[in-house]
């Protein structure tokens, strides 16, 4: 049974820093592309980040300088370091593992507020 596990959400304030963790169990993380995705409430779930198999990463423009995805295959672990949030960050966030199947995480929480 495949298993992607996010933690590390949580209340911060703007300008503070987050960093979520995605832990894969079934799978090998490193026969996938691993992303991380966001849903604001009211909108479309987005592409935040993923790192290919060979390590090629990819941003939104909204993350890009602020955000770093970065993944420990050793630990079968993807990571997302959040820096200088903003209000507009705030949404769920959901790991994901892409490959010939797609595999999603439960969410966890990220508030940016004062």
């Amino acid at each position: 049974q495949v298993q992607l596990v996010e933690s590390g959400g949580g209340l911060v304030q703007p300008g503070g820093s987050l960093r979520l963790s995605c832990a894969a169990s079934g799978i090998t993380t490193s026969f996938y592309t691993m992303g991380w995705y966001r849903q604001a409430p009211g909108k479309q779930r987005e592409l935040v980040a993923h790192i290919t198999r060979g390590a090629s990463t990819n941003y939104a423009d909204s993350v890009k300088g602020r955000f770093t995805i970065s993944r420990d295959n050793a630990k079968n672990t993807v990571y997302l370091q959040m820096n200088s949030l903003r209000p507009e960050d705030t949404a769920v966030y959901y790991c994901n593992a892409r490959a010939a199947f797609n595999f999603w995480g439960q969410g966890t929480q990220v508030t940016v507020s004062s």
